[in-house]
């Protein structure tokens, strides 16, 4: 075997070597009072040099076409990483105040999913694909049952386990029908292969379908809002971001290039997925008072708007799908870290807690602000701008059919006023409802303050700055997909 192949792999090899190190570190330092600093600190630092060999790591390939990379999937392993830096940023407080016997375990199993997201990226074939998406799946389970003290964190695991299961069988089962019909599970190989039959046509869509819960588009977003309600706040945000961006990216690879020639038969079927998931998202938004549940129905609205760039099925999909989830890492997670220190200073999940917070904490409350109104489009900031060029990719590219991606863009557009209203309401509630008793004031440890602070530039800036999109757009346009 020819062991110099891994060099092709510097970004998961680098990440292997992190995970090491951070097992290496909580054995040695079982005993230390200083324990969980310092492994926060050290995965942080690994995490913020682990940017360095995504960045620059070439296209490339390993083990006869099994691990197959491009500049854009490597763009998107720097968007991961740094939202997974963030997590382990805001996470700090929460496991200095609930989980300190076992802080190591929670860093191993973040940087773990992390590499399964790497692998299910970087796949060229089906099966590793597959190995990648478990590898992904299981240390996660096991984060969402992290607050092992807790019914709920429980409960929402078994589900996501539940979950989990059955999408992969339903995945499998449609892979071995494309692999009964084709007789290879190499993308390159299927791609030039495939032909229009019933069997193909069942296998893409149990393929779909199987994928689709790993998303939460609708019809396949069950127990999302549970799982999210009962996993830690730190945990939530992580699975909202990190893990949708890996797996939007890898099945818009996957339609567009092993599916490209039945784009006739799949397209609709995202048009109409793609539709629902947006709005039973929003109606659905509309109804929580429990901000976690209603940051899951928001998430699964955001999916939606996610996948509508790969309607436009070029290389401006990419870039639009790409730039989307960087801008969404940011706003999300701004409002997951705020979520969370409200959670650890008295507060709760429900809405009713942020009642009078800008009395209290003005500071906390306009940060919340900003990253509301990021994931709702208002303009200057970043997330409209992601929804433009989510929308312009969209339309692009459908001379022979313009209806209906001109009618899915304007369904998608209708819900985005929906959606500024349910924004609203938690800005309502810090600014306007009246509170006798609010929130006390209270100070943030610094750690939250650097996810904040971070949170807050990519918001104000990854719109203006249009250096970040032409870098993402170069790297989609040289994709060797």
């Amino acid at each position: 075997m020819d062991y110099s192949q891994f060099l092709n792999m510097i970004p998961e090899a680098t990440l292997m070597l992190a995970l090491i190190l951070v097992f290496c570190a909580d054995f040695a330092l079982s005993n230390s009072p200083r324990k969980t600093f310092v492994l926060s600190v050290l995965t942080g630092a690994l995490l913020l040099c682990q940017l360095v060999p995504c960045f620059l790591a070439e296209p490339a390939s390993a083990f006869g076409g099994l691990y197959v990379t491009s500049p854009i999937v490597n763009v998107m392993k720097t968007v991961l990483t740094l939202g997974t830096f963030i997590v382990v940023v805001m996470s700090q407080s929460w496991i200095n105040n609930n989980a300190t016997k076992i802080s190591g375990e929670f860093y191993i199993l973040v940087i773990s999913t992390l590499l399964g997201m790497y692998m299910m990226m970087s796949s060229g074939h089906f099966l590793m694909f597959f190995l990648g998406l478990e590898m992904a799946s299981v240390p996660m389970a096991c984060l969402v049952a992290f607050d092992r003290y807790k019914q709920k964190s429980a409960e929402a695991a078994a589900k996501y386990i539940l979950t989990a299961t059955f999408s992969s069988g339903v995945m499998l089962y449609g892979i071995s029908f494309l692999y009964g019909a084709v007789g290879t599970m190499y993308f390159d190989d299927m791609a030039a292969q495939i032909q229009l039959t019933p069997l193909t046509i069942m296998g893409m869509v149990f393929f779909f379908s199987g994928l689709g819960f790993k998303i939460s588009l609708v019809p396949f977003h069950f127990w999302t809002a549970d799982t999210y309600e009962g996993a830690p706040t730190p945990v939530t945000g992580y699975l909202s971001v990190v893990s949708k961006g890996a797996a939007t990216l890898t099945l818009a690879i996957i339609l567009m290039h092993v599916f490209g020639r039945l784009v006739n038969y799949w397209e609709p079927l995202l048009w109409i997925v793609i539709m629902l998931t947006i709005t039973v998202g929003n109606l659905m938004a509309i109804r929580q008072n429990e901000l976690k549940r209603f940051m899951a129905f928001s998430s699964i609205s955001q999916a939606g708007y996610i996948m509508l760039a790969v309607v436009g099925n070029s290389d401006a999909s990419l870039t639009a799908l790409t730039f989307y989830v960087l801008v969404y890492v940011a706003a999300n997670m701004a409002v997951f870290t705020v979520i969370s220190a409200v959670e650890e200073n008295g507060g709760n999940t429900q809405m009713s807690a942020y009642n009078g917070l800008y009395q209290t904490n003005p500071k906390l409350a306009l940060l919340m602000t900003l990253a509301l109104f990021s994931l709702a489009g208002i303009p200057p900031f970043a997330g409209m701008f992601s929804k433009f060029f989510v929308f312009m990719a969209a339309v692009g590219g459908h001379e022979s059919a313009p209806f209906w991606p001109y009618f899915v863009v304007f369904i998608a557009l209708v819900n985005t006023v929906v959606s500024l209203y349910y924004y609203l309401l938690i800005v309502k509630a810090m600014y306007i409802t009246k509170e006798e008793n609010p929130l006390p004031t209270f100070k943030n440890g610094a750690a939250i303050n650097w996810g904040l602070a971070i949170c807050t530039i990519g918001i104000l800036l990854f719109g203006i700055c249009s250096c970040i999109y032409e870098w993402i757009d170069k790297a989609a346009t040289t994709a060797a997909l």
